[in-house]
């Protein structure tokens, strides 16, 4: 495993982390909190992955007692980063599917979600504390701010950020957040068949020197090959929500790159190339993949020891996006983009 430090900060984390979501939510992966548990320790033990992402939100405080239950003893070897700002204290009823929940920016319930958030985590100090898929008042916010600022001064956290989107739209919050000073990192969706809005958001990064974090990188499956086209996807499922013609047109440029020699499944398999595309860029720190079971856990964790992205390979990838490589594709982005829907929650 390889190591990326975080500019302006003390924090050093792995190329590859560990999204505890698919740990602790129903909507991807694993539901046995067992399974779960061995996992997250194994990626420490066995690979050498130190940074673990989660939220208050997930499984409503399952995403961090997990951390607690799984790497207590560890805690001074490990980044946890866990988010706040869906108000999970006081629901008004019982959540419907996938809708977003309410969210709260007043200072009183940072505080109490933080406090929360390191008893459920079982310790004295949060390494990186996020605002949850915040809009654009929200990341411009003296109180938010200030409060983070005061949080940090107390060592209860470490560095603060934001982890963007991902149906609201966050490219303009991303590049506000990265130009704001406070923020040390910003948490964002990039992989080889979304690349928009992250071509825009990557060299703000760059100029600013701030980290960015790197989620969804296969493409919820159709970059690690778990993708099945015949299959159906149960509603708890959030790739139930995927339009079937994006998905298709995935497939389509999976076979793509295939042919063009990007991936063997010896040498590089086509789930450590989607995690190399994103560490190609240095301002990217640590990619986030779903990890649901031994297999892919070791396999995306030796994405970090893989052979590099060429620029060659890189402009390659990039060219595919960029000359519209399926117009199906691009219209589904275009849509979603232009009319973006606070319909998901997820990561």
């Amino acid at each position: 495993m390889k190591y990326r430090s975080l500019p302006g900060t003390n924090l050093t984390v792995s190329e590859v982390g560990f999204g505890v979501w698919s740990v602790a939510t129903k909507w991807w992966g694993v539901s046995d909190a067992e399974v779960g548990k061995r996992l997250l320790r194994s990626a420490y033990d066995d690979y050498g992955i130190t940074f673990f992402d989660t939220a208050d939100v997930y499984g409503n405080g399952l995403g961090e007692t997990i951390l607690k239950d799984a790497l207590g003893d560890i805690r001074d070897k490990v980044v946890i980063a866990t988010k706040f700002g869906y108000d999970i204290y006081n629901l008004p009823g019982e959540r419907k599917g996938h809708s977003e929940l309410p969210q709260n920016w007043s200072k009183e319930h940072i505080r109490y979600a933080c406090e929360q958030s390191l008893k459920r985590l079982g310790t004295d100090y949060i390494d990186f504390f996020q605002l949850h898929n915040p809009r654009m008042e929200a990341v411009h916010s003296e109180e938010v701010h200030d409060t983070l600022d005061q949080l940090k001064k107390e060592g209860k956290i470490r560095e603060y950020g934001a982890a963007m989107g991902p149906d609201i739209g966050w490219e303009d919050e991303s590049i506000a957040a990265l130009k704001r000073p406070g923020y040390a990192a910003i948490q964002i969706i990039n992989n080889i068949l979304e690349q928009d809005p992250a071509r825009n958001v990557i060299p703000v990064a760059e100029q600013e020197n701030r980290a960015l974090i790197v989620r969804v990188p296969h493409a919820s499956g159709l970059l690690d090959g778990t993708y099945d086209p015949n299959k159906h996807f149960d509603k708890s499922d959030h790739r139930s929500h995927r339009p079937l013609d994006w998905m298709n047109a995935g497939l389509e440029v999976v076979q793509e790159m295939k042919e063009k020699g990007l991936f063997d499944g010896k040498e590089r398999t086509i789930g450590q190339l989607a995690i190399q595309f994103s560490l190609y860029h240095p301002s990217i720190v640590t990619v986030l993949p779903n990890i649901t079971s031994e297999a892919n856990l070791k396999e995306f964790a030796l994405a970090s020891e893989v052979a590099p992205l060429t620029e060659e390979e890189a402009k390659f990838i990039e060219n595919l996006w960029v000359n519209g490589y399926n117009k199906r594709l691009a219209q589904h982005m275009s849509n979603t983009q232009t009319k973006p829907t606070p319909v998901l929650n997820v990561q």
